[in-house]
């Protein structure tokens, strides 16, 4: 019996974009937890990812033909330039623009996925007029390495246009520490166990957060009506994380999805991958208990996730 191929794919990884002068996102719907309503998009920066399938290019693996692919150094060309004819300001609405160009132009891929993370960067505080504030540059900005926006989309071929099959979208890379209001007790105990109850503890959590329309026409609308802005949820979890009294990770995180499904009512679900990053303890101020030094803990560390759908519309 001779060995068969039963799914091919390949693609091209980490193509750096940096686009200037993107549409200025605007139209987002004002929340309580959040000041942020649109960006100037002055830059518009992110790193792409797409990988394409079709029962066209298996002659490539099995002859070595490859009278039908697409180079990968092609399609790194290809994501760039269509960046450049992007007419919109989300990342959503830019991954949904390349992958239909991919789509329309090279008839032999039956279908892709693309994906891309927010290369961030802010405008520098600089001065404004004499006896103003300064202000974000529109021309100098600093780059950040913390949380982001993600999104990937899975397109395939409809009978007259691309189809977004599946999709997620999200906010990536938190890292957020909480002082006091949170707190860890009354779970199992038995001969394995030697972590003491906390009535009050530091919590510092890793996290990612993602999400899904309940139609994927709202998340690439031109109008941003029901756009869901990453910059909106990163500010709905920290507001909770303050708020909140939390019991364990499990419970902050079921408070943060509870009230994004609220705010998002065009949302279908939302979803929690979370580590227990808290430090290790190393001393404690002879006078006052308050004052503390600690240092990062070593591994293993806990981790924890969480899906939940919207209710009854």
């Amino acid at each position: 019996m001779s060995a068969q191929i039963s799914d091919t794919y390949y693609g091209k990884r980490n193509v750096t974009v940096y686009r200037t002068f993107a549409a200025p996102l605007t139209g987002i719907a004002a929340i309580p937890e959040s000041r942020f309503v649109g960006r100037s998009n002055t830059l518009f920066a992110a790193d792409v990812d797409v990988i394409v399938y079709g029962e066209n290019f298996a002659p490539a693996y099995r002859e070595g033909d490859n009278s039908m692919v697409v180079a990968t150094d092609t399609m790194k060309n290809f994501i760039l330039k269509q960046s450049i004819q992007y007419p919109g300001a989300t990342l959503e609405g830019m991954l949904h623009f390349i992958g239909t160009g991919f789509l329309s132009t090279y008839p032999q891929m039956d279908s892709l996925r693309i994906s891309a993370r927010e290369q961030c960067f802010d405008g520098c505080p600089v001065p404004g007029a004499p006896s103003a504030a300064p202000a974000p540059s529109e021309v100098l900005f600093s780059r950040r390495h913390d949380d982001h926006g993600f999104a990937e989309l899975m397109l395939t071929r409809g009978n007259e246009a691309a189809v977004v099959s599946e999709h997620q979208c999200g906010r990536l890379g938190f890292q957020l520490i909480k002082i006091t209001g949170s707190s860890f007790s009354h779970f199992v105990r038995d001969e394995h166990t030697t972590l003491p109850d906390r009535a009050d503890r530091p919590l510092f959590i890793y996290m990612d957060i993602r999400w899904r329309y309940a139609d994927p026409a709202d998340m690439i609308a031109s109008t941003h009506a029901k756009y869901v802005a990453p910059e909106q949820v990163r500010d709905i979890a920290q507001v909770v994380f303050h708020q909140f009294n939390s019991r364990s990770i499990q419970h902050l995180v079921h408070e943060m999805g509870t009230r994004i499904l609220d705010r998002f009512p065009q949302l279908d679900e939302v979803s929690f991958d979370a580590q227990n990053r808290l430090w290790d303890t190393a001393f404690v101020h002879e006078t006052d208990e308050r004052i503390k030094a600690y240092c990062d803990p070593r591994p293993p560390y806990g981790s924890l996730g969480l899906v939940m759908k919207q209710g009854a519309r």
